[in-house]
């Protein structure tokens, strides 16, 4: 059976301890792109939830947010949902059911918990919905953790310590 193509490991240079400049750039969390999201997420035990605007810039069809920016809200969320689990995880495979458009310029609220870890992979679910609770997106995710040296490098840059998250 032939292998797949090989995968780049990420550039750690950037992972320089307190530096604190690369996180900013998060484009789900980070303050300083332009072009980010911008949610804040609130954690709470294994699940995070989080508010999120839709700009003119995320527009689609004529006022309502492209499909990739809803799924892009829900994917980061269940990310967010990792570290709160204590696993430092990437996006292996994800499913996401549509609902409803996601309007612009109105406050909208994600949702995701872990809810099912298996050695290396973790599952995680994730609802975006209207403040008053119509649900206009779910997804389903896969996440395998990253490699436990990578995991001790990215907890020392994101935590400013060098304590691992749990492997399981």
């Amino acid at each position: 059976m032939a292998e797949g193509p090989s995968v780049q490991e990420p550039d750690d240079s950037l992972l320089q301890e307190g530096s604190g400049e690369a996180r900013q750039w998060c484009f789900g969390c980070g303050e300083r792109n332009p072009e980010g999201l911008h949610i804040e997420f609130r954690v709470d035990g294994r699940s995070v939830t989080g508010r999120f605007t839709a700009r003119q810039s995320h527009q689609g069809y004529p006022g309502v947010a492209h499909g990739g920016i809803a799924a892009s809200v829900l994917d980061e969320a269940m990310g967010w949902a990792m570290y709160a689990a204590g696993a430092w995880a990437m996006t292996a495979r994800m499913q996401v059911k549509y609902r409803r458009p996601l309007p612009l310029a109105r406050e909208v609220a994600v949702t995701a918990e872990v809810v099912r870890e298996r050695g290396r992979w973790l599952e995680a679910r994730a609802e975006l919905r209207t403040l008053d609770g119509s649900l206009l997106a779910e997804a389903e995710g896969l996440f395998v953790r990253v490699p436990r040296e990578r995991a001790r490098r990215l907890q020392a840059f994101f935590k400013g310590r060098a304590a691992e998250p749990a492997q399981g």
